[in-house]
């Protein structure tokens, strides 16, 4: 006697083989964009990650970089909070978050304000173009210019000679009072553009209505900046602030550049105190554990923005 499968059995397992194919299928899919990650994921784990692993290595050791290392266990990272010079880099690098971060998120915020009124006009674009202009020039080439700028016979000091302020002439970066300033002063001049930039692409993508709707309400261009503009532009102001922080931070080339750290230790930020340490004073252990310490601040500071500015 024949025996025959019923319908509703049949079709269950058909529903179940094509369930098995389409997750095999998903994980073949998976696995080949893993494939495809895995060159960049390997250059990242030589060139980045690796990098990363011998500096907390190195931190622990007293070691010049060619002869023998010798365990020193946390005395680096003692150091760094006991050494002046190294102590010093860290609070300078905080004071530049002023310069790098703050001026440069308000200016860009009213720039950006202003230029959305001048939308499709030829001064607008042309304020845009310029605006942008710093982002195209090397940080270093940005630190050489300013130098030149900042001396005694500068276009700084001559400009204010020529308005008749001959009393604040002075050499900006070779002056111990106004040295950092100064060199926050050029972190403001490479940061604008950029903020100004992302701000703007944040405004364009904040729905017109509401800026119409504000107005018949009788809110003023003050008003539709706090009630419209600025809580449009939440994400992107946390953009701003992450990378020009980090930038205040991790600043190396523009300091390097224009004063190496000096007068004296005026400028010193940890970029350079790490260069320092380990090209000239030829103490690779002492530098990874700033770089390292430098590097746990960075992550500090941003993880509670990102989260701030994730929030509704």
């Amino acid at each position: 006697m024949e025996l025959t499968k019923s319908p509703g059995l049949s079709r269950k397992q058909g529903a179940s083989g094509s369930r098995s194919r389409h997750r095999r299928r998903l994980r073949a899919r998976r696995w080949a964009g893993w494939l495809f990650a895995l060159p960049a994921l390997a250059f990242y784990a030589v060139f980045n990650a690796r990098p990363v692993l011998l500096s907390i290595q190195y931190s622990f050791y007293d070691w010049d970089g060619v002869g023998a290392s010798t365990w020193v266990g946390l005395k680096n990272y003692s150091e760094v909070f006991t050494d002046s010079e190294q102590l010093n880099s860290l609070l300078h690098a905080f004071y530049l978050i002023l310069f790098f971060t703050v001026l440069p998120v308000l200016l860009a915020l009213i720039t950006a304000s202003v230029l959305r009124q001048l939308q499709g006009r030829f001064t607008g674009a042309l304020a845009r173009t310029l605006l942008f202009l710093p982002q195209i020039i090397p940080g270093a080439a940005a630190g050489v210019a300013w130098m030149w700028m900042y001396s005694d016979n500068g276009v700084v000091n001559q400009l204010l000679r020529a308005i008749g302020l001959d009393g604040l002439a002075r050499p900006w970066l070779g002056d111990f009072a106004w040295a950092l300033t100064a060199v926050g002063f050029i972190g403001t001049w490479l940061s604008t553009g950029l903020c100004t930039m992302l701000l703007l692409a944040g405004i364009g993508k904040i729905d017109g209505s509401l800026y119409e709707a504000a107005r018949i309400d009788g809110a003023g261009p003050l008003r539709q900046f706090w009630a419209v503009t600025l809580p449009g532009l939440r994400n992107e102001i946390g953009v701003c602030v992450t990378i020009t922080i980090i930038a205040a931070l991790a600043s190396f080339d523009v300091v390097y550049l224009a004063t190496q750290g000096g007068p004296g230790t005026q400028t010193m930020v940890p970029g350079v105190a790490v260069y320092n340490l380990a090209f000239n004073d030829n103490r690779l252990g002492a530098a990874s554990a700033l770089a390292v310490v430098l590097t746990l601040i960075v992550i500090a500071v941003i993880a509670p923005l990102q989260r701030l500015f994730r929030e509704k």
